[in-house]
């Protein structure tokens, strides 16, 4: 981050903290899909919408992807506990207001942080938004089947950062079906590949289009923060 302390003090009461991890992604994608997917999308706020952006989470609860070399998890409390910290530190310089831009489907816990703010936190993308975004962008399939390293994080590397995106991602299709034990098993328990999704189907255009979506549906976060 290259924002001095004279331009943070000018900036809104609201700031965003992209929140990531590093975890495999398959053969084609990083480590740190989660925590380029999560900083793309606060940035593309940041440009739109009156916020502060913040410097991310790059390691949080990855555990389902143990199994995948490479993989980092930290516990669900240490996530806790820096999130809170870092609402607390913002706090205290005047930043009430703190949304936290996820892009790792396992971090549960910052549903409860939120939840626990009294108002003052928002979790981004929700559910809603990622669907909505889906359609905006003509992607066909639901978060339930393109869940990692398919048509939808592939679609947003390809389009603002193509060159991360290693070749193969073409043939890597695996859906799976029922996950429902996945918390105890494992991701590995459903795909050896460790991709559920269609990544084939990814594009530059839908990673455009669903960024675009993102944006602004973000503005109904932001009014519900200040309301």
């Amino acid at each position: 981050m290259t924002t001095t302390a004279e331009e943070s003090e000018r900036h809104t009461t609201v700031a965003l903290l992209p929140v990531g991890s590093h975890e495999q992604h398959g053969p084609y994608l990083p480590l740190a899909t989660d925590t380029v997917v999560a900083c793309t999308v606060a940035r593309e706020i940041a440009a739109a919408h009156p916020v502060r952006l913040l410097p991310p989470v790059t390691i949080s609860c990855s555990h389902e992807h143990a199994a995948w070399p490479g993989t980092v998890s930290i516990s669900a409390r240490t996530l806790y506990a820096v999130v809170h910290d870092v609402a607390e530190s913002l706090r205290r310089s005047g930043v009430p207001k703190l949304v936290l831009v996820n892009g790792h489907g396992g971090n549960y816990v910052l549903g409860n942080l939120v939840q626990e703010a009294g108002g003052d936190m928002a979790l981004f993308p929700t559910v809603e938004d990622w669907e909505a975004a889906r359609i905006a962008a003509g992607i066909r399939d639901d978060g339930d089947t393109d869940m990692h390293a398919g048509e939808l994080e592939t679609s947003l590397l390809l389009h603002a950062h193509p060159e991360l995106v290693k070749p193969g991602y073409e043939a890597g299709d695996h859906v799976s079906g029922d996950r429902r034990h996945m918390l105890t098993r494992g991701l590995e328990g459903y795909t050896e590949s460790g991709i559920v999704g269609r990544p084939s189907l990814a594009s530059s255009r839908k990673g455009r289009d669903l960024l675009a979506a993102l944006v602004e549906s973000f503005g109904d976060h932001l009014r519900a923060l200040r309301d």
